[in-house]
């Protein structure tokens, strides 16, 4: 049961074979929205419905954006909502060994590889010089051998396989992605000596036997690469995905700072209750009568995934307003 304070680091282990297992994982790069909000309730409404585990993980690899006190603040607002997960909570930060293991063993086998060019000077590689001018960096190439994985303070790329990566999402359908084509040989392992965003969440989700995974639809190319990453990795992983669709603005992009202070904090600062938050997240959620306030509890036994509108969800003023009225 969460506090009002993030409990002490325990170690996690995995959950016993068979049981059905999800993850909260927040990022403590900035404050919840009510974006976010929406999809930490489903996926806790899921859970509820249906028996699975439900594990804490901060995703603080980030550090250059990492805000001090934001994991503290995410933990608290998210237990406002009311959310519940077990004791134990992982911070990737604790302990790079298991990513150090992974990335041994995935250069050991020749794919990965050190490449200290930004993306950007890859592309402008992979580009017709402009008239008059020739001064694109080198495409750099894979090497012909195993690079053993020595140096830890390099950018380490990806030998991304060529050809489609196909699923089926348990919401979004039949998936056919190609990551050599969109995002081409990826990094896995910064300068900054810790794992990429793609390379740390295939491990985890891996080594902590995570079955099912519920996030927003922005992420399905990125779900092809951890695909990818898990078959290099001989990673027994193969989870059940729900991807649902963003929260966007009134200008159809994702619900950012450009469309004012959505944040859960600042809403509850002004007085309004967590029930009416949710309530709205209810209405974007498909669960009919539009109430006027609903516990999280009921969030769960109300919400049906095949209600769930198949489109963006748009924040207007007139949501804005609507929490407000309290």
């Amino acid at each position: 049961m969460p506090a009002s304070s993030p409990p002490e680091h325990e170690p996690v282990t995995a959950p016993p074979d068979g049981a059905p297992t999800t993850r909260l994982a927040p990022s403590p790069t900035g404050a919840l929205h009510l974006g976010n909000a929406r999809t930490f309730l489903i996926n806790w409404a899921l859970a509820h419905q249906h028996g699975w585990r439900i594990r804490m993980r901060i995703e603080d690899l980030d550090t250059p954006r990492v805000k001090p006190g934001s994991e503290a603040l995410c933990l608290d607002l998210l237990a406002w909502l009311g959310l519940t997960w077990e004791p134990s909570i992982t911070r990737q930060s604790d302990d790079l060994s298991p990513y150090e293991e992974a990335m041994t063993a995935l250069a050991s086998r020749g794919l990965a590889y050190p490449c200290d060019l930004t993306r950007t000077q890859i592309e402008a590689a992979a580009s017709a010089p402009q008239e008059g001018v020739d001064d694109t960096p080198v495409m750099p190439q894979r090497p012909n051998e195993a690079v053993p994985f020595t140096d830890p303070t390099r950018n380490w790329r990806f030998t991304t396989p060529e050809g489609p990566v196909e699923f089926v999402d348990a919401f979004a359908g039949p998936q056919s992605h190609t990551p050599a084509a969109d995002a081409g040989d990826f990094v896995v392992w910064t300068k900054r000596a810790q794992p990429s965003y793609q390379f740390a969440v295939v491990v985890d989700d891996a080594r902590h036997r995570v079955t099912h995974v519920v996030r927003a639809d922005d992420l399905l190319p990125s779900t092809a690469r951890q695909i990818q990453l898990a078959r290099a990795l001989r990673l027994d992983w193969a989870p059940t995905f729900i991807h649902l669709p963003l929260v966007q603005g009134p200008d159809g992009k994702r619900l950012a700072k450009r469309h004012g202070d959505t944040r859960l904090d600042t809403y509850r600062t002004r007085g309004v209750a967590a029930e009416r938050v949710i309530a709205l997240l209810a209405r974007w959620s498909g669960i009919p009568g539009q109430p006027d306030r609903m516990s999280a509890s009921e969030f769960a036994d109300r919400f049906d995934l095949s209600r769930v509108p198949r489109e963006a969800v748009r924040f207007t003023e007139e949501d804005d307003a609507w929490l407000l009225a309290n």
